[in-house]
């Protein structure tokens, strides 16, 4: 089976098409209400993984969930202790130059956009708006996140970093010259097989 950790409405899972059984966790019963619908789901606060057993899992993956986690290395390790040996974990987050504090674009003095570097090496909170609500973005190094997942039993299989594609900008006219700023990171990890 494959989990969907923080599955909000099951809109990643119906777009994964995956061949294996796959059910979504999410804290909101709000959500899950329109989840359930497409997938089993369960009710949980992640990190907290204590319902699924240990090496049940052959994937699990992650879409713009992770950075509201405050924990990030719990996350790891709990993906790590439910999916097996040589299992597979997803996650996409927005980009850490993106959700450091006091990062974004400005306009220079000739009308170019450039990129305000915030405060980048230190984790911890960034405030920001999602839906005209305020939440509490969860900005780490990348290099805290790969450190947490590799001290997890996870080995780095691939990373993608990208900027908003043409379809973003052209539904935002405010996003227009941001299409060199990283917005996105992905990353797919394998589990780490026992040493022999």
């Amino acid at each position: 089976p494959v989990l969907d950790l923080g599955c909000g409405e099951g809109s990643t899972t119906a777009r994964a098409a995956t061949a294996a059984p796959t059910f979504g966790c999410d804290l909101s019963a709000e959500l899950l209400r329109v989840a359930v619908r497409s997938m089993p789901v369960v009710r949980c606060r992640l990190p907290a993984l204590s319902w699924v057993r240990t090496g049940s899992l052959g994937a699990a993956y992650s879409v713009f969930v992770l950075d509201l986690i405050v924990d990030g290395a719990a996350f790891f390790m709990e993906a790590a202790r439910v999916v097996r040996p040589g299992g597979l974990l997803a996650v996409v987050i927005n980009h850490p130059v993106y959700t450091a504090p006091g990062s974004g674009p400005f306009l220079d003095e000739d009308g170019d956009v450039m990129w305000r570097w915030g405060d980048y090496f230190p984790e911890g909170p960034s405030p920001t708006l999602a839906g005209g609500l305020p939440i509490a973005m969860q900005h780490r190094p990348i290099g805290d996140l790969l450190n947490w997942a590799a001290a997890a039993g996870w080995d780095l299989e691939r990373l993608e970093e990208r900027g908003l594609g043409p379809a973003a900008i052209a539904a935002e006219p405010g996003y227009i010259g941001q299409e060199s700023i990283p917005r996105l990171l992905g990353a797919r990890w394998v589990r780490r097989r026992p040493s022999s």
